[in-house]
């Protein structure tokens, strides 16, 4: 039996078979790890040039208050996340994350104000839970719909030159900013963002006409398809959580270093504080700190250190004091890079622990994140 029938496809799922991508299982789709060229090729392509991403495995989701106010939309999905959505000007996106009543984190999303509705981004693997906990919750005052629609990123230096032969007007909008345009003559929804640490795009596109946008960008000799495994050293080394891997519901998003995602309106003393699940904790984690934190990870060497590696406070690996979340190495930095969670008494950037790689204990500096300077325009 052929274990990829049950999997899902994206609409460009033919195109990536053409242009010769290895396909892998991820979050229940047949997804192109990487293309002829390879993973570091395609990593330092993307950092000097552009990368073309399909992230259509993605959730698209319309939420809309059913009295058909803006205000009533965002009110009620601040039930569920810890940001200020009210004060979204029309237009802009904000990165949130729905939490739990323990105060971790359930899924990490992108949040737009789109005329009088929300236009919201979940990861694949979260997108039934995430449907189901917005329908439970505030689905008595809004109508929640999933899109059907492909989703590509087109990231690096070259980006906007590229996608401003389509659409000129792309090269005013700023970071985070969505506007709707058209691209091809298709009917598309842009927003200048992504997750590679370079400046770049989103570029929503009904389904049907996916394979002719995504054609017309990579004829362009600066764009080349880019697959999961460069998207993971890219994020990484831009020091972005992968949730499943950084976050989860056994992290809150103060021990995650996610501080600067919750808006003053939502903290305590705020206009709108707290009133999302789990705000005790989160509060007063923001007061007072958390006993943990995500922090960069720098091993010595060139050997990388993968996820799920223990983390020592001594050469031994007598005393573990955390773990490693996501790892691997870093193709821009030249040496391996890693993230992962240590009390805060190893918190601060140069101190060093180990970190156990078959059987050895590696040291492994802490850093400052990231580890690439992002090229976002602001």
């Amino acid at each position: 039996m052929d274990d990829t029938a049950a999997l899902k496809k994206t609409p460009l799922h033919a195109l990536h078979l053409s242009l010769g991508a290895r396909m892998v299982p991820f979050a229940g789709y047949d997804m192109p790890v990487q293309y002829p060229a390879g993973v570091m090729k395609e990593h330092v392509h993307t950092r000097a040039e552009a990368g073309l991403f399909d992230v259509s495995h993605m959730g698209q989701v319309i939420v809309k208050a059913k009295s058909g106010r803006y205000e009533d939309a965002a009110l009620a999905l601040e039930s569920l996340v810890p940001v200020d959505i009210l004060g979204l000007a029309e237009g802009r996106q904000r990165y949130g994350f729905f939490t739990d009543d323990t105060g971790c984190i359930l899924d990490d999303l992108m949040i737009t104000h789109l005329d009088d509705h929300l236009f919201i981004v979940v990861n694949a693997s979260c997108k039934e839970a995430d449907l189901a906990h917005l329908q439970a919750h505030i689905g008595d005052q809004c109508d929640i719909t999933l899109l059907n629609r492909a989703l590509i990123a087109l990231q690096g230096p070259r980006a906007v030159e590229v996608l401003a032969e389509l659409w000129a007007d792309v090269a005013a909008m700023k970071f985070m900013d969505v506007r709707h345009c058209r691209l091809h003559d298709v009917s598309c929804l842009v927003s200048r963002s992504g997750y590679s640490g370079e400046d770049g795009f989103e570029i929503s596109i009904p389904s049907d006409k996916a394979v002719d946008v995504t054609m017309r960008l990579l004829e362009h000799p600066d764009v080349q398809a880019i697959g999961l495994g460069a998207r993971d050293s890219l994020r990484l080394e831009a020091g972005l959580c992968l949730y499943g891997n950084d976050i989860d519901t056994t992290t809150s998003p103060v021990e995650a270093a996610l501080e600067w995602a919750m808006q003053k309106a939502r903290r305590g003393n705020g206009a709108r504080a707290g009133g999302f699940p789990g705000s005790g904790r989160i509060l007063s984690e923001l007061e007072n700190g958390a006993a943990r934190r995500r922090v960069g990870l720098k091993p010595e060497g060139k050997a990388p250190v993968r996820g799920h590696a223990k983390l020592y406070a001594d050469a031994e690996g007598k005393v573990e004091i955390g773990e490693v979340t996501s790892g691997g190495f870093g193709p821009s930095v030249e040496g391996p890079v890693a993230m992962g969670y240590v009390p805060l008494s190893h918190a601060a950037a140069g101190t060093l622990v180990y970190a156990e790689v078959r059987g050895k204990y590696l040291p492994t500096a802490v850093s400052a994140l990231p580890f690439v300077t992002p090229t976002y325009k602001r």
